[in-house]
């Protein structure tokens, strides 16, 4: 199975403009590692996103990186199954696994779960490898992820297509 990192912790990333033209565009008009993302996206099987927690929530440059790829190309990961990793020194893990898990769900994605939430705890990088159940939890995760690829792709030689369902928007505002 080949698996690819993609890091974006080290470079600025523009929020969402709310332009819309990505639906016009089929590409974000920010042309970053976002559009990059995209491209990989759209042949992926699957996913996983992690992140550091920070004041109880998911690093910023993550959920900016999300906003606009979720919101410009909500079909790139549609029936695709997801994964939400967490590391922390204390708290806030359980915020941030809702608010990444959110993504998923609004993209119809199949949401992978483990034995327990999806986080580590550790300040440090080798203090995370103290945390025995943490661990665990993500080995299940990964043992979860190929059983679900597995899964899929028996369906798919069996001609089960996905529901392929229907979207319809409100607007509340009058």
């Amino acid at each position: 199975m080949e698996t690819e990192t993609i890091f974006i912790g080290n470079k600025a990333l523009l929020d969402c403009l709310a332009c819309r033209q990505c639906k016009k565009l089929k590409k974000c008009i920010i042309n970053d590692e976002v559009n990059e993302f995209i491209e990989k996206a759209k042949k992926a099987d699957a996913f996983v996103f992690g992140s550091l927690v920070y004041f109880a929530h998911p690093s910023a440059r993550l959920l900016t990186f999300m906003d606009r790829a979720f919101y410009a190309y909500r079909e790139s990961f549609m029936y695709k199954p997801a994964a939400a990793v967490l590391s922390t020194r204390r708290a806030g893990t359980t915020t941030s696994f809702d608010v990444i898990n959110k993504y998923f769900t609004v993209a119809s994605m199949l949401v992978i779960s483990s034995t327990y939430w999806n986080h580590v705890y550790g300040g440090q990088p080798d203090e995370v490898l103290e945390d025995k159940e943490g661990l665990m939890t993500m080995y299940n995760i990964g043992k979860n992820m190929v059983w679900i690829l597995k899964c899929i792709e028996l369906g798919k030689s069996n001609h089960v297509e996905h529901p392929n369902n229907k979207k319809v928007s409100t607007n509340f505002i009058k």
